[in-house]
């Protein structure tokens, strides 16, 4: 019987919470690892305060899809994590990881606040937005107090408004013309996008997977964030622009599998997702015609590998499908 007085999941909601579910309980596999072997008494808290978010988010999405009769998505458990594997991930890396994570899960939850209606999942999602601040502000403290914080190059202030005057100053594409200086907007792109962990993270998933299929997708991801990596740093260097200097984000030499590949190649589309929203961002903002080609250029390459990623998970029956409407056209044959 319908519940006339009952506010339903609209749509967006309910795609919303299954991605929260999903990215949450791999959220809490990696986190619990990085516990485990954690020594910086200064970066534990901040991990800890993470993995305590990931577990209380899962907590109230469980009584929640008790609640509207919604199937628990399978995710992430224990299962997925080796708990007895030995060190992988150096203290610093298991802090900008952190860090990152965050800034993806604002970007995440910004949406997700934008999408709901229904109170409780509205304030549900305003709360994870706060929380991910706090978490991402937190690392970033811990971070400048052990000077390693990244920190975006340091621009003259401008005394003075100005307007562009032709339409050349969205140029960039003749090689025979010189390109005019960057912007503030652009070199905050582009200084953002070299500020990756694709590559470390990607050499940690390929040296512990068992599987060479996975060990070879994950050194093609590695490759294709180096080559990225380049693009962009030659772009600020040419501008005088010095590039990020980056953390020393160790990796150890263990060889045991760690995390299933399940886990490493769901983790891996999430970072590919992130990436093509970042480079559309920047595509977006920067007024140089060859930035724009650039980020075009490279999102299609990162949708490439992403693609075939997809293949790999719905091959081996990793890819867990997000809710969806029925096919009404094979409900009526399956009737008939």
């Amino acid at each position: 019987m319908v519940n006339e007085n009952k506010i339903y999941l609209t749509s967006a909601e309910i795609g919303s919470l299954w991605t929260s579910y999903m990215n949450d309980s791999m959220s809490k596999c990696v986190l619990g690892f990085m516990l485990k072997h954690l020594k910086d008494t200064d970066i534990k808290p901040a991990i800890e305060y993470a993995y305590n978010l990931a577990s209380s988010h899962l907590d109230f999405l469980k009584n929640l899809f008790d609640q509207e009769q919604y199937a628990v998505p399978n995710g992430f458990t224990e299962n997925d994590v080796n708990m007895e594997a030995p060190w992988l991930f150096s203290d610093i890396f298991c802090l900008t990881y952190v860090n990152h994570m965050a800034r993806v899960g604002m970007l995440a939850y910004s949406g997700f606040v934008a999408m709901s209606t229904r109170e409780d999942i509205s304030n549900f999602f305003t709360e994870g937005l706060i929380d991910t601040s706090t978490l991402f502000n937190q690392t970033n403290k811990i971070a400048l107090s052990k000077g390693i914080l990244a920190k975006h190059p340091y621009l003259e202030v401008p005394k003075k408004t100005d307007f562009v005057e032709g339409k050349q100053y969205y140029s960039g594409l003749n090689p025979f013309t010189n390109k005019r200086p960057l912007n503030a907007v652009e070199i905050s792109h582009l200084y953002m996008n070299v500020m990756t962990m694709g590559v470390m993270l990607a050499l940690s998933f390929a040296q512990t997977s068992p599987t060479k299929e996975i060990q070879d997708y994950m050194l093609r991801g590695k490759d294709i964030a180096n080559k990225h990596i380049k693009i962009f740093s030659e772009i600020l260097l040419d501008n005088d622009i010095p590039t990020p200097r980056l953390p020393d984000v160790a990796v150890s030499n263990s060889t045991t599998q760690t995390f299933s590949d399940k886990l490493l190649m769901f983790h891996m589309s999430l970072l590919s997702a992130t990436g093509t929203g970042n480079y559309a961002t920047a595509a977006a903002a920067s007024q140089r015609n060859d930035l724009v080609i650039n980020y075009e250029r490279l999102s299609l390459e990162i949708g490439l590998y992403a693609k075939t990623g997809a293949d790999i998970m719905i091959k081996h029956h990793w890819l867990e499908q997000p809710p969806g409407t029925k096919d009404r056209n094979k409900l009526t044959r399956k009737k008939t």
